[in-house]
């Protein structure tokens, strides 16, 4: 066990955000801290490492053990550039490498008699060196710092030019390289694109330690915890598996505690009928046996009914109208910023009802695309169609649809004059905004509840055709959840931009990836462009990564059909060999059991109809291996 946290209890004046929680984390453990937002996972995390004291409770790491903690926001200020602020990480390194280089010259000019304890220090100084995997160490900072999504021509940036994400992303590389018993990360995938985030994965999966994640990347926590421990309304419970597993249990959970409730509150309605009754019948001995009742009524251990988090925000997306089949129409579509080409020459259309997601790293354009289409910037080339009685809602991620000097109130009731105060306020209320929370500026609102307010604007909007970019970004977990039911449910087209792997597979049904300043088409959610990608993405695409020119050749939506029609056609019949091949050793090894029974040794005949069964199976057996090796392939 390398910690353990025992009854850690904290209040902030009214608010008993923690309360006596208790849990341990293994040697090598992957755990997840989940909650929504304001639950105190943050305040847990800081009341570990010291950063916050607890009311009460005990914090114990285990001996000689070391931890890292990587807070949400970093002041990361310095006038190293992005390498040597990586590099000062490996001081013992560097201070190693120093020693051996002065040990080399002193034996060069050394007598007989220091030579010997020269070549013992060399010998000592080498070995440590490479403990601590020093001849690999500049390999290892320009690892990290491309998984992290800088690129070789940015590592001689200064630090202190750097996006307050960037500089969160230098803080997550230093972390990475000092290696500790365990990792404590506070939202670590906010500022990471896709690659990089899926670099990260792969990262903690191998590391030889111990992990804590504070996260709302489900899709991050279905990779990576083994563990999920989880705040809820100040109680810590904690459950096996991933984010999925978790999901599931705390289901099963809900249902077996709500059955219990109603099931007791039955038993307390059928009591005070049996009660009244016998309080009707006015008679000495049943007057006595309700009293009896009574007393034992009063005794039950009351259970308070579940009550899910944000039960009462409600989301229901209905288009006015419908629209037309076709959607959209985007044509030979182009887009630079100076010396910066995006995107040229895309073309693409949506049908009616069709979920699309947009997909690609940070910087290529996927905002800028959305924005052309609502017209908040113009294109350089290209052209835009929409069909017909198309009506656009655009959840901006940036809230610019949001007017910062106004109240709530009024940014509902300005654009939606027709609504009374009463419906304004249950608009609100559906988005967990009640009584004087009304009367707020939209600039006081964290980034959460803008993104509530942006909701309920796009929910009275009543468009057939919803843009939205980065729509999960500042929700937690149960809001993320109930925008994809209300998405899933929507009957109008969906166009978004998202980070969120989770989120593009629950509500996606088809992708648009931009890459190397063009757009690759994927039928199906994250799972499927995953599992598709190299299958589908185009030889212009991979040639232009070399060359670092646009491709010539695009996918059609037919060629991809035939494409993937032909790729699930191999599954199939990989799924139907694997399971034969298995059937058949199954068959081989019962046949070597029949083989070598008493009885059937001495009986020639019997023993030369196994072989030849024998002889059959392996020679189909032989077959069926080469056909699986090809069809891997």
């Amino acid at each position: 066990m390398i910690l353990s946290c025992s009854n850690i209890d904290k209040t902030f004046v009214d608010n008993h955000v923690i309360k006596n929680a208790s849990f341990h984390i293994e040697d090598y453990e992957k755990a997840a801290i989940v909650g929504i937002n304001g639950a105190g996972k943050t305040t847990l995390l800081k009341i570990i490492v010291g950063e916050l004291p607890a009311d009460s409770g005990l914090v114990t790491f285990a001996k000689d053990k070391s931890f890292g903690y990587l807070a949400q926001h970093q002041a990361v200020d310095s006038e190293n550039t992005l390498f040597d602020e990586l590099l000062t990480v490996k001081q013992e390194v560097l201070d190693l490498e120093s020693a051996i280089r002065q040990c080399e010259l002193d034996m060069k000019n050394a007598n007989e008699n220091t030579l010997e304890l020269l070549l013992k220090k060399y010998t000592s100084l080498t070995h440590r060196f490479e403990d601590i995997n020093g001849y690999a160490y500049k390999s290892e900072i320009t690892g990290i710092l491309k998984g992290l999504g800088f690129a070789e021509n940015e590592f001689g940036k200064k630090v202190a030019t750097l996006s307050g994400g960037q500089k969160t992303r230098i803080a997550l590389g230093k972390l990475l390289l000092q290696k500790p018993d365990l990792i404590m990360l506070d939202e670590p995938t906010n500022h990471l694109d896709l690659n990089s985030i899926a670099w990260l994965e792969t990262y903690l999966l191998n590391y030889k330690g111990a992990v804590i994640i504070v996260s709302h990347d489900r899709y991050f926590l279905d990779k990576i915890a083994t563990k999920i421990i989880e705040l809820d309304n100040g109680i810590l419970s904690s459950f096996k598996g991933n984010y999925s597993d978790y999901a599931l249990q705390k289901e099963h959970l809900r249902t077996e505690q709500m059955n219990a409730y109603l099931n007791q509150q039955r038993e307390i309605k059928h009591q005070e009928a049996v009660i009244d009754k016998l309080k009707q019948f006015n008679r000495e001995k049943s007057i006595r046996r309700a009293e009896s009742r009574e007393k034992m009524l009063d005794k039950i251990d009351r259970l308070e009914k579940p009550v899910e988090v944000n039960a009462d925000m409600k989301l229901k997306l209905t288009p006015h109208q419908t629209s037309g089949n076709d959607v959209i129409q985007i044509q030979e579509l182009s887009k630079s910023f100076g010396q910066n080409k995006l995107f040229e020459h895309v073309s693409f259309e949506l049908k009616r009802g069709e979920h699309v997601a947009i997909i690609g790293d940070n910087g290529t354009g996927k905002t800028t695309l959305l924005k052309i289409i609502n017209e908040l910037i113009p294109a350089d080339t290209g052209e835009i169609k929409l069909g017909a009685n198309v009506e656009i809602g655009y959840y901006d991620q940036e809230h610019h649809v949001l007017h910062m000097d106004k109240t709530l109130f009024d940014e509902i009731s300005d654009d939606y004059p027709y609504l009374t105060n009463t419906e304004i306020r249950n608009t609100l209320a559906a988005f967990l905004f009640t009584g004087e929370d009304v009367f707020k500026k939209i600039s006081a609102l964290s980034g959460g509840e803008r993104g509530r307010v942006s909701l309920a604007k796009l929910m009275l909007s009543e468009a057939n055709f919803l843009i939205l970019d980065e729509p999960t970004n500042h929700l937690d977990i149960t809001s993320k959840e109930i925008l994809e039911s209300a998405l899933n449910a929507y009957e109008g087209t969906v166009l978004y931009v998202s980070h969120d792997r989770y989120f593009i597979n629950k509500t996606a049904s088809r992708i648009l990836e931009l890459t190397h300043q063009e757009f690759v088409n994927y039928i199906g959610n994250y799972d499927y462009y995953l599992e598709k990608r190299e299958i589908l993405t185009p030889v212009s695409v991979l040639e232009a990564a070399a060359a670092d020119e646009p491709s010539a050749q695009k996918l059609d939506w037919k060629q991809q059909k035939e494409t993937q029609a032909q790729a699930r056609k191999k599954e199939n019949d990989l799924k139907k060999c694997e399971a034969r091949i298995e059937e058949l050793e199954q068959k081989s090894a019962s046949l070597d059991t029949e083989m070598a029974k008493p009885e059937n040794a001495t009986n020639s005949a019997k023993l030369q109809e196994l072989s030849k069964e024998k002889e059959t199976v392996c020679n189909e057996l032989e077959q069926l291996y080469e056909k699986w090796e090809a069809l891997s392939e």
